[in-house]
């Protein structure tokens, strides 16, 4: 019988400790941003040793990466919205949530020194979410509620800008439904129809 040689020798790393550090990683960055956040005090919130931390991680940024990804859940089905009005209120509905505005911001102001992290939260909000919302808008350009000539790229940016504007210039304490009339009203410029 052949021994089991895959196995590595010592304790089994805790899935617990994993999941703390994970945890507060996340919210440290959420609360202070990545520049403040530091491995120590990742170590002191999720109560394990600095050691601990970096036997899992080599570093700050491949944990708040990973802190990200785990705060995120990867099987999500890719939305299904039937129109844009749906697409915005679902979205509003995600940005009226103080910790999900602040979590942007803290990853938008981090794009200088820490641009990976950005680039994951759009990795894991790409993908089928991209297809689905260029999915969106290409329906409503083919029932004629958005102009013919419209560029879904640039409609998409321009929703984007909006969001920005809304996270930097309004507080946390807005209502999905204000929010959702913010993003329609923008939609409508660009000539959405009802």
């Amino acid at each position: 019988m052949a021994s089991d040689v895959s196995r590595r020798p010592g304790r089994p790393r805790s899935q617990q400790a994993d999941a703390a550090i994970l945890a507060a990683a996340l919210d440290l960055l959420v609360e202070s941003g990545a520049g403040q956040t530091s491995i120590e005090q990742v170590a002191r919130r999720a109560g394990v040793t600095r050691a601990t931390v970096y036997r899992r991680f080599a570093g700050k940024t491949e944990l708040l990466i990973e802190a990200i990804e785990a705060g995120n859940d990867p099987d999500r089905p890719a939305p299904d919205w039937p129109d844009l009005p749906a697409m915005i209120a679902d979205w509003s509905g995600y940005l009226s949530q103080p910790r999900n505005r602040r979590m942007l911001r803290r990853l938008y102001g981090a794009v200088d020194d820490f641009p990976e992290l950005l680039e994951t939260y759009r990795n894991l909000f790409g993908g089928a979410r991209s297809e689905a919302v260029f999915a969106v808008l290409r329906k409503e350009i083919a029932a004629g509620r958005l102009p013919a000539d419209s560029d879904v790229g640039v409609i998409l940016a321009l929703l984007n800008g909006a969001i920005l504007h809304h996270l930097g210039g309004y507080g946390d304490d807005c209502d999905a439904r204000d929010l959702e009339k913010y993003l329609l009203a923008a939609v409508r410029q660009l000539g959405l129809r009802s």
